[in-house]
């Protein structure tokens, strides 16, 4: 049927697949389901979605947190790879992680696709990711747009962005003014590169070194692509964990910028974190971009985490306590560094030394 045909409504001449929209809200429908929360009052297919505010009776003094993100240029490799049912996972990790830094849990999420046309099985396909990182960390899904924009975006190419909403007790919200001189900071694993550099990473391995993403890399240990598409580890369950546990000042969510600027956003005035290099390895994906990329150790630190997905900023003694709850989540951690005060012209946060093996 061609796109002019007569028999076919005005909007699907003009490109929009009303029919196909509904297919894939059909196919995402059990996905959606097995993401919920007790509180969840709707269904998929409603104008909105309900959660039912009684559920926050039980705080003292409740403070709602949102945060809005997306995943970047790593759409492009899900999309080159035909691989969609894991780049809703790194949505999900990025709302929920910067949530999760001030103490707040996660209660609920909505996400957003754009597409240049609706391909039920591939929608269904995204939201399945988005429903799993929502299982991940604690989150409800309870509602989203599919939006198809032809002309503008070209049949195979989709972008992802979402928002979340958590809550957090007053008197518990974490952050710059809980650090004091002498606290350490642990440093969580990350499972590569998460969802940030991607535009540096795409320019320097595929575009300048041509490098397939179906090449086997010896030192990845698999393809280009799965390490490309390894999915963002999402943080939000265990730290809260931590936070119930033992004492936590601050958190970071280790983003664009790296690891200096994101820890320096936790940061008071008159304090600085020092950040020890040596105490972990260079994974191999940031050696491979250094190596080929001819990228400078300063434009990679700006770029990519380094292997530091977060940050929790902690006193000493809680530094046991926290790794062992961690560890018992399978997510390893390290103290890499501690807060010192801060002089005129230091730099609110420093990485010192080099990484083990250098």
């Amino acid at each position: 049927m061609s796109a002019d045909d007569p028999t076919r409504s005005a909007y699907a001449r003009a490109g929009v697949d009303v029919d196909a929209g509904e297919r894939a809200v059909a196919l995402m429908r059990s996905h959606v389901a097995s993401a919920s929360r007790p509180e969840v009052m709707s269904g998929i297919g409603g104008f909105a979605g309900f959660f039912d505010a009684a559920a926050l009776k039980d705080y003292r003094h409740p403070v709602l947190v949102t945060s809005t993100d997306g995943v970047g240029t790593k759409v492009a490799i899900a999309a080159a790879l035909g691989v969609h049912d894991t780049i809703g996972i790194d949505l999900v990790a990025m709302l929920v992680d910067d949530l999760v830094v001030v103490g707040a849990e996660p209660l609920f999420v909505t996400d957003y696709i754009a597409c240049g046309v609706v391909v039920p099985q591939r929608i269904a396909a995204i939201v399945a990711g988005v429903a799993e990182g929502c299982r991940q960390s604690g989150a409800a899904l309870v509602g989203g747009e599919t939006a198809e924009h032809p002309g503008l975006l070209a049949a195979d190419e989709f972008d992802l962005a979402g928002a979340t909403t958590g809550v957090v007790e007053r008197d518990r919200i974490l952050g710059p003014e809980r650090v004091e001189r002498g606290d350490r900071v642990l440093a969580l694993a990350s499972s590569g590169l998460h969802s940030n550099g991607y535009s540096l990473v795409r320019h320097v391995l595929l575009e300048r070194a041509k490098l397939r993403l179906d090449a086997e890399i010896p030192e990845l240990r698999r393809t280009l692509g799965e390490e490309l598409l390894t999915p963002t580890r999402i943080y939000a369950r265990h730290v809260l964990d931590v936070v119930a546990a033992t004492e936590v000042h601050a958190m970071s969510h280790i983003t664009g910028g790296g690891v200096a600027a994101n820890i320096a956003r936790v940061l008071p005035e008159g304090l600085r974190a020092v950040i020890d290099r040596s105490t972990w390895a260079l994974p191999p994906i940031f050696g491979l971009v250094q190596r080929v990329g001819e990228v400078g150790r300063a434009d990679l630190e700006e770029a990519l985490n380094v292997g530091v997905g977060m940050a929790l900023i902690l006193p000493a003694a809680s530094l046991d306590e926290a790794r062992r709850v961690l560890a018992e989540a399978g997510v390893e951690a390290w103290d890499c560094g501690e807060i010192h005060a801060r002089q005129p012209g230091q730099e609110a946060c420093e990485l010192v030394g080099d990484y083990r093996g250098e």
